[in-house]
């Protein structure tokens, strides 16, 4: 029943009731993957290629747009979430996509429907429509496993991170979710790539994610002076130590060298 209650998986289906530490298992064995190259349509009728949208991690959402329970969820929460992000990491860092995986059903018109009655839909965040070729390909890349009932579908509440290559680097389950699930393994992937970066302003940057802490009290993240003080006076202890030793070192006699007298 937990494992039930965390995937969101029903269990009045028309077709044999999932097997939830399968399907659980099979999300698992998505983590690492690259996916494909698959191509979509967006709400205004353009085509858009997963490939276009690398180079920063992605946020990956499957729904259906006749879903009235876990799908609305959680695009709701999905909402709610990302400004949140976007407060911790800053603007630009991440993308988010929901995808239509009724192919028949979830036009880009009825995607668009969809984005507009959850308020979604803001800057970085794509509705997306496919053929059912490709949702049955992208589906299997992503560990995500769906269901006819009479309901429509049962399918795995899933949300899942991908890195800025296209890996799929962490699974997000059910419908309901604290901001840290989501937001430090956005944190983990915008990191590490600031971190790669050489200059200043790549270490700041670094320093910066480190030191941004999710606060329960207020729901939000917010930046730990403590830690940042506790870097500065570590890397000052530091300093002043290589200071004394250098000194010390200057300061010291130099060694006598002993001469030798010819008494030739």
């Amino acid at each position: 029943m937990l494992l039930g209650a965390l995937l969101g998986i029903g269990v009045a289906s028309a077709a044999p009731p999932p097997n939830e530490q399968e399907a659980l298992k099979l999300s698992q064995a998505a983590i690492g993957r690259t996916l494909g190259d698959h191509h979509f349509v967006n709400t205004a009728g353009q085509p858009v290629a997963l490939s276009e949208l690398r180079g920063r991690p992605l946020v990956v959402s499957l729904v259906y747009t006749s879903c009235h329970d876990t799908c609305p969820t959680i695009t709701n929460q999905l909402s709610r979430m990302l400004p949140i992000a976007r407060d911790a990491l800053g603007a630009g860092r991440f993308r988010v996509v929901s995808i239509g995986f009724d192919a028949p059903n979830d036009t880009p018109e009825r995607m668009r429907a969809y984005a507009r009655s959850r308020g979604a839909g803001a800057d970085e965040w794509l509705f997306l429509s496919a053929d059912a070729a490709t949702i049955e390909v992208l589906t299997r890349e992503l560990g995500f496993q769906y269901f006819p009932s009479p309901r429509g579908f049962d399918h795995i509440a899933q949300t899942t991170v991908v890195d800025s290559n296209g890996r799929v680097y962490r699974q997000v389950y059910g419908d309901s979710f604290e901001p840290p699930a989501l937001v430090e393994p956005l944190k983990e992937l915008v990191f590490g790539t600031g971190m790669k970066s050489g200059n200043v302003s790549g270490w700041a940057e670094g320093i910066r994610l480190f030191c941004t802490v999710y606060d329960p009290a207020s729901g939000r993240y917010r930046f730990d002076y403590s830690l940042f003080v506790t870097l500065i006076v570590g890397v000052m202890s530091l300093g002043a130590v290589a200071i004394f030793i250098v000194r010390a070192w200057r300061h010291s006699p130099a060694p006598e060298v002993s001469r030798r007298t010819d008494t030739r």
